[in-house]
C-alpha cells in the first residue's frame, strides 16, 4: 500500500477525484481501489455509478501511476491527457453504491514523447471491465498548453 495523499498524485482536485488508494505500484503496472459511495458526482438515484464512469477510474488510476513514477523521481506531477478508449466493455451497466472495486492499469507502450497505452481492468464480485486507453502526457505540460492557446482562432 502506498501512503502518499492521492491529491498530491493527481491533477484532479476535490469531488473529481474518485479512487481512494493506491494498493501498488511498478515500473510497468498499477492497482488502485475505491468503494462506490452513494452521493458522489455521477451517481444514479439508487446510489450506483453508472459503468462508463469506469473509463474515467481506469484513467485516474494510469494519472496516479504517472503521479507516483514523478513523485518516486522527485519531479512535478503533470497534467496527461486521455485521447481515446477502445475495446470498452463492461458485464453490468452500474456499480452498486459500497462495492469495493479494484482497478488494474499495465503499460503496453509509453514512448518519449508522452504517448502511451494502457490495458485496464476493474474487477469486483460479479463485476469485470476492460478497456484500453490511449494517453498522452507532454514532457512539459504547462508550455504545451500554452502553445496550443495560441494557435486557437
Amino acid at each position: 500500500m502506498i501512503d502518499w495523499p492521492i491529491a498530491e498524485l493527481l491533477p484532479h482536485a476535490g469531488d473529481m477525484i474518485f479512487i481512494e488508494q493506491i494498493l501498488s505500484f511498478d515500473d510497468e503496472q498499477i492497482y488502485t481501489r475505491l468503494t462506490v459511495k452513494p452521493d458522489g458526482l455521477f451517481n444514479r438515484p439508487d446510489g450506483s455509478l453508472p459503468a462508463w464512469v469506469g473509463i474515467e477510474l481506469m484513467a485516474q488510476s494510469v494519472a496516479a501511476y504517472a503521479g507516483c513514477h514523478a513523485r518516486q523521481r522527485g519531479d512535478a506531477v503533470e497534467l496527461g491527457f486521455l485521447l481515446g478508449t477502445r475495446k470498452f466493455e463492461c458485464n453490468v451497466e452500474h456499480f452498486p453504491a459500497g462495492t469495493e472495486l479494484t482497478i488494474h492499469g499495465i503499460r503496453s507502450l509509453e514512448d518519449d514523447n508522452g504517448m502511451g497505452v494502457f490495458e485496464c481492468h476493474i474487477t469486483a464480485p460479479g463485476i469485470h471491465a476492460t478497456a484500453r486507453l490511449n494517453v498522452f502526457r507532454p514532457p512539459q505540460a504547462a508550455q504545451y498548453l500554452h502553445e496550443t492557446q495560441g494557435t486557437q482562432p
